[in-house]
């Protein structure tokens, strides 16, 4: 089996005599018996803790959970610095939870006690393990590098959703300048995601929840000169 991986030095090739093994077996394997220069990161080996998440084929993977081929390309995760190798700096992606203040609130006063549905409504976005690959899938970073993108707009539904947020206008208006309205709808992040969320529905919702909340896209405010003037056009 042939493995080619993309290292800060060029793309290196490596013949290995294995099968059926994961891609973070395989990179062991060629760090133990071939080049022990490789870099990259694992952790539980079980799909949870997302730090081993990496480009294999031009597709965001975990490599604990990936069955190597042969031939696969194996690169870093896009969209953040490489230190070395397939090992890329989180800060980036993690300073947009910040940004998108996807974090709770202190507990409100009245002690909501969560019922089922309420659990149910954010459930599967509490299953974030910030692996960062629809971060790393998304291609409006090309064109914004200040995108707060899926990787912050998913974690932030799941506490503008959450029945114990005591200000949900005040997280929602911060996913409005650079957030919630410049995400394309490419669905680009959904396939990516180890846990099977979907960032781009949490962003519909965001969206328009937004509305109900009297926002709107300040894209397209900006159309109409920044103000809502629908006065007769002068000649």
């Amino acid at each position: 089996m042939k493995v080619s991986i993309k290292r800060l030095e060029g793309m290196a090739e490596y013949e290995l005599d294995l099968d059926g093994v994961t891609l973070l077996e395989a990179l062991i394997h060629i760090k133990t018996h071939h080049d022990p220069t490789l870099t990259f990161a694992s952790g539980c080996r079980s799909s949870v803790c997302g730090s081993c998440a990496m480009r294999v084929n031009g597709r965001e993977v975990l490599a604990c959970s990936y069955k190597s081929a042969d031939g696969d390309l194996v690169e870093p995760l896009r969209n953040a610095e490489v230190i070395r190798d397939l090992v890329v700096n989180m800060d980036g992606p993690l300073s947009f939870n910040a940004k998108a203040e996807a974090w709770m609130d202190p507990v409100r006063g009245d002690n909501i006690l969560l019922s089922r549905e309420h659990e149910k409504a954010n459930e599967l976005q509490s299953d974030c393990i910030l692996c960062g690959s629809c971060y790393s899938a998304c291609p409006v970073y090309s064109v914004n590098p200040s995108f707060e993108g899926p990787f912050a707009l998913t974690r932030s539904w799941r506490y503008v959703s959450d029945a114990r947020t005591s200000n949900v206008r005040s997280k929602l208006e911060a996913v409005q300048n650079s957030g919630i309205w410049d995400c394309t709808l490419c669905n680009e992040c959904v396939p990516v995601c180890p846990q099977e969320i979907a960032p781009k529905q949490d962003i519909a919702m965001l969206r328009t929840k937004s509305g109900m909340e009297g926002f709107a896209d300040p894209n397209m405010m900006s159309g109409f000169g920044g103000g809502l003037d629908f006065g007769a056009p002068s000649f």
